[in-house]
């Protein structure tokens, strides 16, 4: 029964908690919005509530933060909307990919061959480092690229144990998201520092940032997406085929405009993620492509956090995500009940 069909009693029992969420979920917003426009001694003086009745509100927060006393205002705010757009886009575009192939393609992926690829990764790049005497970026790059092609061919090979099918490729994916997110952005600082003696500076670069943010958010891509695409008609495909249409057009021209609002909406969860996400940008950048969650989080003395300069700060991170999701949310929500309906 839906909310809109209820009459007398039932209907101002819903209005009455709907109400409630409604405030439960705006006050969060509007407190932020006053406590960036309180002097400090209104901040640590105790709660107030209503401008112009329990303070006087002041603008000095906004001005410090616009105007450069706060740190880079204008080049986080933009490193932060350029960085997170390009690697949603590239993380959606690269994860619809897999999530179609995991969906149309049976992959038969040996255990043995998986193993095997570890143990020539990690003695290759042992090898490397202590016999070899190579750097540790070289040692890395070449055991990586010679365990990947030996695997490869041992997998075509009638290897004994276990035969790890699409599902399980997919649960591989998902499971990268369980990894801390210290331990693997510590590793990355460690692995683009070590490339970076190389001649290939990543660390505090639109690339570096960019990989990092792709590589973390794929495995939730692959995973929307994965539904999304397999509640599409395959006759439509098999039509395209009969009519000897490369796999490549069908993916483009066939099933990424079918499902438009499944992308849409694993866009801007992506987009989500990749604007709030902090760590990454906390260890990968320090300067130059630095991006807002930084500087939200410098926003202290020695005092102690500054809490009308946070606010200030957060309330313009904040808008952005909405305006996003107030102008796709209609197109978002019907790409997740696509997804979730089968």
């Amino acid at each position: 029964m839906s909310v809109r069909n209820l009459r007398g009693p039932r209907a101002w029992i819903a209005f009455a908690l709907c109400c409630v969420w409604f405030a439960f979920t705006v006050f969060p917003l509007y407190w932020v919005a006053i406590t960036s426009l309180k002097t400090p001694p209104d901040v640590v003086g105790g709660p107030t509530y209503l401008p112009f009745v329990d303070f006087q509100p002041t603008l000095k927060a906004w001005r410090e933060l616009f105007s450069g006393i706060r740190g880079e205002f204008y080049s986080n705010f933009w490193s932060s909307a350029i960085v997170a757009v390009s690697s949603s886009f590239f993380a959606t575009l690269l994860g619809a990919m897999a999530a179609y192939a995991l969906v149309r393609f049976p992959f038969r992926v040996k255990l043995l061959s998986g193993v095997l690829f570890f143990v020539l990764a990690m003695g290759g790049f042992l090898a490397g480092r202590y016999w070899l005497g190579l750097p540790p970026a070289t040692a890395s790059i070449l055991s990586f690229c010679g365990a990947l092609a030996l695997s490869v061919f041992a997998n075509r090979l009638a290897l004994p144990g276990k035969v790890m099918m699409n599902d399980d490729i997919v649960f591989w994916f998902v499971s990268q998201r369980l990894f801390p997110p210290i331990v693997v952005a510590f590793a990355l600082f460690l692995l683009y520092t070590e490339i970076g003696k190389l001649g290939f500076k990543l660390t505090d670069t639109y690339l570096g940032l960019t990989l990092a943010y792709v590589a973390f958010s794929l495995p939730i891509v692959v995973w929307l997406m994965r539904d999304f695409i397999s509640a599409l008609p395959l006759e439509v495909e098999e039509a395209a085929l009969v009519d000897n249409v490369p796999y490549w057009r069908i993916f483009f021209e066939i099933v990424l405009p079918m499902c438009r609002p499944g992308l849409i909406a694993t866009f801007v969860i992506t987009l989500a993620f990749t604007w709030n996400e902090f760590l990454f940008a906390l260890f990968l950048t320090n300067s130059e492509w630095q991006t807002l969650p930084v500087l939200i989080a410098g926003q202290n003395s020695q005092r102690g956090d500054e809490w009308w300069a946070i606010s200030a700060a957060a309330l313009v991170a904040i808008v952005p995500m909405i305006v996003v999701a107030g102008l796709l949310g209609r197109l978002m929500r019907s790409g997740l009940l696509s997804g979730a309906v089968k």
